[in-house]
């Protein structure tokens, strides 16, 4: 009897099923929709949930159509601009894979200085390796004054590197002022001459280095752009180059890098430093790390110096602090950036990727070189302070003599 009953039920259940399920999926998408008592039981992350609420209802009812993707990636760069972090970002999809392409450009291979030179002329800074400008023997220091004899005068440096920009394989022709005694010895006439040069696609070198005599003293000069993965191989092998070659001191030239991986920087420093503590670093998430040099270095007999300016940041203040802590080096320039904390990359399933702040470090004496959190700090104070001209051949000048003085 009881089993006769009980039929009906479980067909009216049975027929209910598919009705229910296609109801609770339409709701789980609009809820909205649900009585306020429904959604705040039935709703997990209810913070979460009006995030996304407010972000259907703009893409749905807003008068002019808006994508979804455009207002997820404006949620979330707000979210990350609500922390007052000018180092915290988020990064798109399209702004994380440039992010983590290798930079380039099509131009002649230059760096340039932040600002007109005098207002007439952009300063060139460094010259790429085997790059158009190099084989057209522009040197650091020339001045450029014209493009395609548009003179530069009163331009924007954005506006006067753009004249130099273009397609891969034209040629473009500058007007170039050399430095002081330069100009007689390489131009021959005037101050001013010019030089054509083809565009290319360029990509930025990590690393770069040459020998220098100074007093009869061979040096070798190794520049670093930024700690990529993969960096410290380049380094280790431009150093060992410039042994080979005879050099009886080094510059590590860490003008303008920004930083880049932590883990880099150790490898970097473990060069130079044979044992002991390179960096500690503290977050909230993780335990403390303390990274030690991982053997493997040079000699300690080999003289250092480190150039630094005020863009020496992260990464590159890590490894200047290591080695002026270890007494391994004498640093010259200005005082660094002061960034006395790190960030890390995290990927998003949309192909984006948060660069957050999650921790702090400190150097091997214990110095944090940023001001209190994200707080910009003193940063590495010098031993030899260049008051002016510290990104051009000047600067680059003071620490080759400061390493002359050191070979014995």
């Amino acid at each position: 009897m009881s089993r006769s009953k009980t039929q009906p039920l479980v067909v009216v259940l049975t027929l209910a099923l598919p009705v229910l399920l296609v109801v609770g999926l339409w709701l789980g998408g609009h809820p909205e929709d649900l009585p306020g008592f429904v959604r705040s039981a039935f709703v997990a992350n209810r913070p979460s949930a009006v995030v996304e609420e407010a972000i259907q209802r703009i893409a749905q009812e807003y008068y002019r159509p808006v994508s979804t993707n455009k207002l997820d990636n404006a949620s979330i760069t707000g979210v990350v601009a609500s922390l007052d972090d000018r180092f915290s970002h988020y990064l798109t999809p399209s702004e994380y894979h440039e992010f983590i392409e290798p930079p380039h450009f099509a131009g002649i291979g230059v760096l340039v200085a932040t600002a007109l030179a005098a207002n007439h002329g952009l300063l060139i800074e460094r010259v790429f390796n085997a790059s158009p400008a190099a084989r057209a023997g522009l040197k650091p220091g020339d001045l450029i004054v014209a493009v395609g004899g548009h003179r530069l005068e009163r331009l924007s440096v954005e506006a006067a590197t753009a004249l130099i920009r273009g397609r891969p394989g034209t040629e473009v022709q500058l007007g170039i002022e050399l430095p002081g005694a330069e100009r007689s010895r390489r131009a021959g006439h005037g101050s001013v001459h010019d030089v054509e040069v083809s565009r290319a696609l360029v990509t930025e070198p990590v690393v770069e280095s040459a020998s220098r005599t100074v007093h009869g003293i061979k040096l070798g000069v190794v520049a670093l752009a930024m700690f990529s993965p993969g960096a410290h191989a380049e380094v280790r092998e431009a150093v060992e180059q410039q042994l080979h070659a005879g050099a009886r001191g080094l510059v590590l030239d860490l003008r303008g890098n920004g930083g880049g991986l932590v883990e880099e920087a150790q490898l970097i420093a473990s060069i130079f430093i044979p044992k002991g503590v390179i960096v500690t670093t503290r977050g909230r998430a993780q335990p403390t790390d303390v990274l030690l040099a991982t053997g493997g270095a040079i000699p300690t007999s080999i003289p250092m110096v480190v150039l630094v300016d005020s863009n020496t940041a992260s990464s590159a203040e890590i490894v200047t602090a290591a080695l002026q802590d270890h007494h391994r080096a004498t640093v010259v320039g200005t005082h660094t950036f002061g960034k006395g904390v790190f960030q890390e990359e995290q990927p998003l399933s949309n192909g984006g990727a948060l660069d957050i702040t999650v921790g702090e470090y400190f150097t091997p004496d214990g110095r944090n070189l940023g001001g209190g959190g994200v707080k910009q700090g003193p940063g590495v104070i010098p031993e030899v302070l260049v008051r002016s001209g510290v990104d051009t051949e000047h600067g680059l000048a003071v620490a080759l003599e400061t390493l002359a003085a050191k070979v014995k």
